[in-house]
């Protein structure tokens, strides 16, 4: 069945997606090219610099994704409060566009403090939410935020690593295809393989839990990694804020004079059809504002944009010259879930007051998923946002997550 979506993500409206193709085996998908590392977009106009030379150490990533390439200690203002080690970390993993070409991809890794139990901790897979496509947004090289530090420290605390991948194109060369399902999962799923292979005292259940594109980036995750990374022991999947892309709804702007968060994500995702389409110029859709937001997303980062937009009250028109969604729609495939039937249970966290990801759109995602098979426990909370639900689901996803890391049933809330 077909439905019209209505999410606050992209533009404040539906949006027509078209079905993505399933990869077929571990790391190869059926558009795949014979590409090189070369061919992966990159330089000052997709956000590339700025960051230290760790970053840029590995010249040459190998063919075989999830492997661990480098790794230094962490700053103590990067680390989190409960982390007992805190490593940043390089690793393999292919281009999620083209399928083929081996990129190098940063990430953090924390553990938590004393000995580690009996065959190593068990491993929570952290999927980050949106910090912009400059390589400077890349959470492994900022101080994490007051929410993500209360999150992921409560996951240490409960007695599990912590992996969190910056996702292709952040912190390392090459642009980052923000919003791409693929790339972002595959980033994902490779993390997990590479910390797990390194000297880590690691288990090998896994957890993958996010935010916003992060909870987006583990849902995609959970439905690739059995033709992926088969080999992993996946055990389920937690997402708050996911938005949800299908196909069969309009891509609509929301009013000229709107003055919306949405405005600087869509500017963000201007650069994902730059990425896909070399020929297309973002300039040709924006008003002189519109370009400064675009020049200040090489160099920044979401939160400096969105309180631009916000508190200069730029509406979507001061942004827009022209509807920016049709090239975006060009390849909006890119975007859509590959599938929502996962093999493992998924919790959902839907805030009521979640203005960034519409709180319905969310909802019908955690029916759609339902309808493929899919074991969904969804949560509701009418007094959050969408930052909010992050820690106010822990509640909830916390006794979830024990359970399925005991290898204990969870009963889902399907049918919706």
């Amino acid at each position: 069945m077909r439905h019209t979506i209505t999410t606050a993500l992209l533009a404040g409206a539906g949006v027509a997606l078209a079905a993505c193709s399933t990869a077929q085996g571990p790391g190869i998908a059926p558009d795949s090219q014979a590409l090189t590392a070369a061919d992966v977009p990159g330089g000052p106009a997709f956000g590339d610099g700025g960051v230290p030379a760790f970053y840029t150490s590995i010249t040459t990533a190998p063919q075989q994704p999830g492997v661990l390439l480098a790794q230094e200690p962490l700053e103590a203002d990067k680390s989190l409060p409960s982390a007992g080690a805190a490593h940043r970390i390089l690793y393999s993993s292919l281009d999620g566009i083209g399928g083929r070409a081996p990129v190098t991809v940063s990430g953090a890794l924390f553990l938590p403090r004393g000995e580690a139990p009996a065959g190593g901790w068990p491993l929570v897979a952290w999927a980050h939410g949106t910090v912009g496509v400059a390589d400077v947004c890349a959470p492994s090289f900022n101080p994490r935020s007051a929410r993500d530090r209360q999150y992921l420290s409560h996951w240490l605390d409960q007695g599990y690593a912590v992996v969190a991948s910056d996702y292709q194109g952040l912190g390392v060369p090459g642009g980052h295809p923000y919003l791409a399902t693929r790339p972002q999962a595959w980033s994902v799923l490779d993390s997990i393989r590479a910390v797990q292979a390194g000297a880590f005292p690691i288990a090998r259940p896994v957890v993958i839990v996010g935010q916003s594109q992060g909870g987006q980036s583990a849902i995609a995750a959970a439905g690739l990694a059995g033709t992926y990374a088969p080999e992993l022991d996946l055990r389920g999947t937690v997402a708050t804020g996911a938005p949800y892309f299908q196909a069969g709804a309009p891509l609509t702007p929301p009013p000229a004079d709107a003055v919306t968060p949405i405005t600087p994500y869509t500017v963000l995702v201007l650069s994902l059809a730059r990425y896909l389409d070399p020929g297309f110029q973002p300039e040709a859709v924006l008003t002189p504002t519109g370009l400064e937001l675009l020049q200040m997303s090489m160099t920044s980062c979401y939160g400096p944009m969105v309180r631009k937009v916000m508190e200069e009250r730029i509406s979507w028109g001061g942004v827009f010259a022209r509807d920016p969604l049709p090239p975006i729609a060009a390849h909006s495939s890119r975007i859509a879930y590959e599938t929502l039937a996962l093999s493992r249970p998924l919790f959902m966290g839907t805030g009521g007051r979640d203005i960034d990801v519409a709180p319905e759109g969310q909802r019908q995602l955690a029916r759609d998923a339902c309808r493929a098979g899919t074991n969904v426990t969804f949560r509701f909370y009418p007094e959050l946002d969408h930052s909010g639900a992050v820690n106010g689901s822990l509640p909830d996803s916390t006794p979830f997550v024990r359970a399925l890391f005991a290898g204990e049933a969870v009963t889902g809330s399907c049918p919706l």
